[in-house]
């Protein structure tokens, strides 16, 4: 294991530019779920999954961008509830089981030997669990952003990290109704899956708020739902995350750490913003530990988000580390 200090300061080199899929679709992938999927760049390039975050987050055009479209074939999906996939926000059937199951099926129907695999934050995760069942087809692995699933991530998240923005977390806390003796996490899930819309609305703008404060590392606006279809789509994305963060993601810190001690030998990159308030530095410290071999990056200058200058130049040269072909 070798931990890799990069220089301080903002890359030089901007994100790649916008792109279009050339195939897009929809795989049906059983209990009444079907996945959106599609591909973009260089259709002979070395193949790539992409693994968005969450969980519930589904994919965004910008994703496109970030890894090198004439040297990759990037598949990018929408995981089962999330985004374009449908039903939306359908939560029966819908473990980490089921999402390992549907990236293999989806890596058979696009007849991909063997690829990359890559995502951040809850894509990271997945990707660990994926990669520990399917070892046979990965070449490798770029994790981002490491969120462990466990309680102590969810600690942070939801009660640690409310001493830095207290006046943002105490409006998220007053936003969950129910027994005060309960944790705040609890409240907050029973919140957005209740059935009073009103309160479930209410919670999801404060979830928001409080996510986008730590990810930007300011107070950040109370969010507006422009139209019904937007809130809905909003609802439906927090209460798929309620289901699977109550449930630590089917996963758990421990599980996971065992899993990902299944992929040494393949390479394996970890990288983490210096300024990361979402997740702390020290999972991915914890990840490499568990990973013979696997190398990590804390980059300056950069906090969650995989769009900040230095995390996407870091993000660049640890996909360059790869060969441009499978043979």
């Amino acid at each position: 294991m070798q931990a890799i200090n990069p220089p301080s300061g903002p890359a030089a080199s901007p994100p790649f530019p916008p792109i279009e899929p050339w195939q897009s679709g929809c795989l049906p992938v059983g209990d009444g779920h079907s996945i959106h999927f599609e591909q973009c760049g260089n259709p002979q390039g070395l193949p790539m999954v992409v693994l968005h975050g969450g969980p519930g987050s589904g994919c965004s055009p910008r994703m496109r961008q970030l890894f090198d479209p004439a040297r990759f074939r990037i598949v990018l999906f929408d995981q089962r509830g999330c985004g374009r996939s449908t039903p939306r926000g359908e939560c029966a059937h819908n473990t980490t089981a089921d999402l390992v199951a549907d990236i293999e099926r989806l890596r058979g129907h696009l007849g991909v030997e063997r690829w990359l695999v890559t995502g951040g934050s809850w894509g990271a995760a997945l990707a660990v669990a994926y990669a520990a069942a399917h070892r046979e087809a990965c070449l490798g692995a770029i994790l981002r952003g490491i969120f462990l699933t466990g309680p102590a991530d969810l600690e942070w998240f939801f009660v640690g990290a409310g001493a830095l923005f207290p006046q943002v977390w105490q409006a998220l806390d007053a936003a969950t109704p129910g027994d005060r003796q309960l944790p705040l996490t609890d409240r907050l899930f029973d919140a957005v899956q209740g059935n009073d819309a009103i309160v479930a609305a209410e919670a999801v703008r404060r979830w928001m708020q409080w996510e986008a404060t730590l990810d930007s590392g300011c107070p950040a606006p109370l969010p507006v739902f422009p139209d019904a279809d937007a809130q809905a789509a909003l609802l439906a994305k927090y209460r798929l995350q309620a289901h699977y963060l109550r449930r630590h993601c089917f996963l758990g810190e421990p599980h996971l750490l065992e899993l990902a001690a299944r992929l040494g030998g393949l390479p394996v990159e970890i990288l983490h913003g210096e300024k990361d308030l979402v997740c702390r530095v020290e999972n991915a410290r914890r990840l490499q530990h568990a990973v013979p071999g696997s190398r990590l990056r804390i980059v300056a200058d950069a906090g969650h988000s995989p769009f900040a200058p230095s995390m996407q130049q870091a993000l660049t040269d640890s996909a360059v580390r790869f060969p441009s072909t499978q043979g």
